[in-house]
């Protein structure tokens, strides 16, 4: 028996799946607020330890919130998808104790390349970071699907 999969019990079984693996994620602390199809929503609160010698949130701490936004929103067609490319612009520094959420928007696919933005806000609602990347998709499946 095949069963069919929505969209978006595809999105929430590669979430699962890449969540159950992401190590580097859970260790600074960002986590998965909302997943669709091609689309992600991610959070992390700027504690201590992601602050930089200027008392703001280290840069490479909020590329990476971003970053895993636009992991989640690539890979939840469940067609494993690695970052190919990205850049990011820094509007305004995160805080200690502020929480960040990154919104990724899948634009296109074009054969095996994607193309993202991501938007970073703090719980304001001003805008942090503004990011886009490339994907690539490998061989493969992100989950097992029934």
């Amino acid at each position: 028996m095949t069963l069919t999969h929505t969209p978006q019990a595809t999105a929430e079984a590669a979430a699962a799946a890449m969540s159950a693996n992401d190590c580097a994620s859970k260790h600074i602390g960002i986590e998965l607020e909302r997943i669709g199809p091609g689309k992600a929503r991610m959070g992390m609160t700027v504690m201590a330890h992601l602050v930089n010698g200027l008392d703001v949130c280290h840069g490479g701490y909020i590329f990476s919130l971003a970053d895993t936004a636009m992991a989640f929103a690539s890979n939840s067609h469940n067609k494993p998808a690695l970052a190919q490319s990205a850049s990011i612009t820094f509007l305004t520094p995160g805080r200690l104790g502020d929480r960040l959420t990154a919104v990724a928007n899948e634009l296109t696919v074009a054969g095996r390349t994607g193309v993202y933005d991501v938007e970073v806000r703090n719980q304001e609602g001003t805008l942090v970071a503004v990011f886009r990347g490339q994907t690539r998709t490998v061989q493969g499946q992100v989950a097992v699907l029934s």
